[in-house]
């Protein structure tokens, strides 16, 4: 057992462990109430984490409130509930789906993945390991986007903690949506989320993704760890992305935005694999 882990079974002696969902098929939520807003040539994503899904009249008021975060193409969500996803949905007129990866204290916690355009298809992505002490394991949410007629990939992320998981072994978690994601070589592909950690978007920089959120400073009181990441989407000049610091109610995270170029037309003959 390591310094933090010996420190965290101290400083909490009766945590209960997780019971993980391990079925790659579920449970799964879904909800359908989108509304695209009609041709963009932009393409906006925003990414959350709601800390354990709480306060989303909150989380509601600020997406809705912020001119940057106001109607996304994707919307990332972390640490949600299947009835937070579905409020959060119906009050912004979006699609969602999302599978929860594990249940603690009694509540369910997983991503999502939201937008007012058509979800054709999505899937649970199991990572390595779990955490230490609570035993918690991760997924990744992805889910094939038709943004204004052309397929995008998306994944919400949630990797482990530095209290409950090893830099080396957080990589691993990010190796394995990367690997994922190669199944799909035709399709831009957007990686959105909390990712416990700023120096694992090398990882994804050496795979040749853009990461137009690099350089924007803390995303929660003393830490940079919630990013956005691109392949096959043209990047924004600088300011084309940011942090709603304004957004403070709602989590202990703040809200990220990026705004990419709307994905080009597919190549002739290229296809999407199937999840």
């Amino acid at each position: 057992m390591g310094r933090l882990a010996l420190w965290a079974a101290l400083a909490c002696p009766a945590c209960a462990t997780a019971s993980n969902y391990l079925d790659p098929d579920g449970p799964r939520y879904e909800a359908r109430y989108g509304q695209p807003q009609g041709q963009d040539p932009d393409l906006r994503v925003v990414t959350f984490n709601i800390e354990n899904g709480r306060r989303i009249a909150e989380a509601v008021a600020g997406l809705r409130g912020h001119a940057a975060l106001r109607a996304p193409d994707l919307l990332l969500l972390q640490e949600m509930n299947a009835a937070g996803v579905e409020a959060i949905a119906r009050e912004l007129a979006m699609n969602a789906v999302y599978f929860p990866a594990s249940r603690l204290g009694g509540r369910d916690l997983g991503n999502a993945v939201l937008s007012p355009w058509p979800i054709e298809a999505s899937w649970k992505l199991l990572l390595p390991h779990t955490t230490r002490i609570v035993k918690k394991a991760r997924a990744a949410v992805a889910a094939r986007v038709k943004v204004d007629g052309r397929a995008v990939i998306v994944y919400s992320v949630h990797l482990g903690s530095p209290l409950g998981l090893a830099g080396d072994k957080r990589r691993e978690q990010a190796e394995a949506v990367l690997a994922d994601a190669q199944r799909h070589p035709d399709d831009p592909v957007v990686v959105a989320g909390d990712f416990n950690s700023r120096a694992v978007g090398e990882v994804f920089e050496r795979a040749g993704y853009a990461w137009p959120t690099k350089a924007l400073g803390k995303t929660t009181a003393f830490l940079s760890i919630d990013h956005i990441f691109s392949r096959g989407l043209a990047t924004r000049p600088e300011g084309a992305a940011g942090v709603a610091r304004e957004v403070r109610d709602a989590s202990d995270h703040r809200p990220v935005w990026a705004v990419l170029a709307s994905p080009p037309p597919p190549a002739p003959g290229a296809g999407t694999e199937a999840p």
